[in-house]
């Protein structure tokens, strides 16, 4: 594709689009970015943009610009329903999201990951495994730095390993990735969807333009419509699959691959993380064998399942990252002790009643804090004992450390988002980390 000399809106200032407009503009495009928020708060991405000569549009002007623009460029960030996409769909120019942009000026075939949960996990893992087994790839997009921002970098490598958003999905034409790998699907972000129909459609969307030349890497447990592409399937939890979990091992095709206990990971929702990166490499044409040590000295980015600290007997996890109940299920699934559960945040639009017989069984109590406390206590309470501690996480930590005993687990597993209460998921983790340092040995606590 051949964008010198169009002129360009990219809609959304955000990460994604800032990514776009800079390889746009790279490329010899006149590039415009177009945000209505507020101007004041956008004013250090205008100092930053301007000298790259990308003109901007910030504010209410951005919701009534009239530009004639030869393509748009949507950022992932950026509801299609609001009034900034409206007026520019009103002008009847073509608008693609910078997925399909940066997949398209790049060229390099592409392993693109979604699911629900674990995305950003399977990405590193894949990027580790390839690199090891001497297929050249790096990790971009939902996870960071945005696709856009390396695929001029792509051109000289073998593949780009992708992280891939539904909201990212939503705008493609011709995205075909070489591998697709499917992690699995669960309630979620009903704040911008209307409902989970309308979710999955976008998320299943990764498989739209395959061919039976391409693969697509599979959670056995998902029902997913008829696939063009050849198929590898894992699970952790049931049998049948071309990857299994038996004893604590990964097995492919009855074969043993590698021991849970050889990695840094913990938990069944991991071991099936693993399976995928596995998958995405012997659908390129490698052996396990040759991933193996990459992938067991592979270690977890913070928020997800994170021991911070053993204290009293008492382990302390962060997972932070949990921002739907499909993420706590997956942790307290995982675990073989008795939990004392930290969840509840801001109001997603779900119910947790959906996880209470799992609570229950493996949780001595729950302590619940934020926007969701209530609810969460009405449909978890008849099942198990539940403390609401507040908007007070400093209390939650507190609370749960007292009701837990030698042997225990406490998890701080939201299950979901964090904005009612904290900037983001990892602004939460961090506070519980430091908060968890903080506790005193019982034996040199003040009486």
């Amino acid at each position: 594709m051949n964008v010198a000399n169009l002129h360009i809106a990219v809609l959304g200032a955000g990460e994604s689009g800032e990514s776009a407009a800079r390889l746009l503009r790279s490329l010899g495009a006149r590039v415009t970015v177009l945000d209505s928020g507020d101007p004041a708060k956008l004013a250090p991405k205008l100092a930053a943009l301007k000298p790259a000569g990308i003109e901007c549009i910030f504010g209410p002007a951005a919701d009534t610009d009239a530009t004639r623009y030869d393509l748009g460029i949507l950022s992932p960030g950026i509801d299609p329903v609001v009034p900034l996409v409206k007026n520019f769909r009103a002008k009847d120019i073509e608008l693609i999201g910078e997925l399909e942009i940066a997949d398209q000026l790049c060229g390099t075939a592409v392993v693109g990951i979604t699911g629900t949960n674990g995305k950003t996990t399977t990405t590193q893992l894949c990027e580790v495994a390839l690199n090891a087994g001497g297929i050249k790839t790096v990790a971009c997009g939902n996870i960071g730095p945005a696709f856009s921002a390396k695929a001029i970098q792509g051109r000289s490598l073998d593949v780009m390993t992708v992280e891939i958003s539904s909201f990212q999905l939503e705008e493609i034409r011709a995205f075909r990735p070489k591998v697709a790998v499917w992690l699995g699907f669960a309630p979620d972000h009903l704040d911008r969807y209307p409902d989970m129909e309308s979710y999955y459609a976008a998320k299943v969307r990764i498989f739209e333009n395959q061919t039976a030349d391409d693969w697509a890497v599979v959670n056995f447990r998902d029902r997913l419509p008829p696939l063009k592409a050849r198929t590898i399937t894992f699970s952790a939890c049931v049998p049948g699959a071309d990857f299994e979990l038996r004893d604590g091992v990964i097995h492919f095709r009855g074969k043993p691959v590698i021991a849970m206990r050889d990695t840094h990971l913990r938990g069944t929702h991991n071991a099936e993380n693993l399976m995928a990166a596995l998958g995405a490499g012997i659908a390129l044409g490698l052996d396990p064998a040759a991933m193996h040590d990459a992938l067991c000295a592979y270690r977890p980015l913070p928020h997800r399942c994170e021991l911070i600290r053993t204290l009293d007997g008492v382990d302390y996890v962060n997972d932070s990252k949990a921002t739907n109940l499909d993420s706590l299920e997956k942790a307290l699934a995982g675990e073989t002790r008795p939990v004392v559960l930290i969840a509840g945040g801001k109001d997603k639009g779900f119910e947790f009643d959906t996880v209470a017989e799992l609570v229950g069984r493996k949780c001595r109590c729950a302590v619940l804090i934020g926007e969701m406390a209530e609810r969460i206590e009405r449909a978890w309470s008849p099942r198990l004992p539940c403390i609401s501690a507040g908007r007070s996480l400093e209390r939650a930590v507190a609370t749960a450390s007292s009701q837990a005993r030698s042997g225990d687990i406490v998890l701080f597993s939201p299950g979901t988002s964090s904005f009612d209460m904290f900037k983001n998921y990892a602004d939460r983790g961090n506070q519980f980390r430091q908060i968890v340092q903080q506790i005193q040995p019982a034996n040199t606590r003040q009486p």
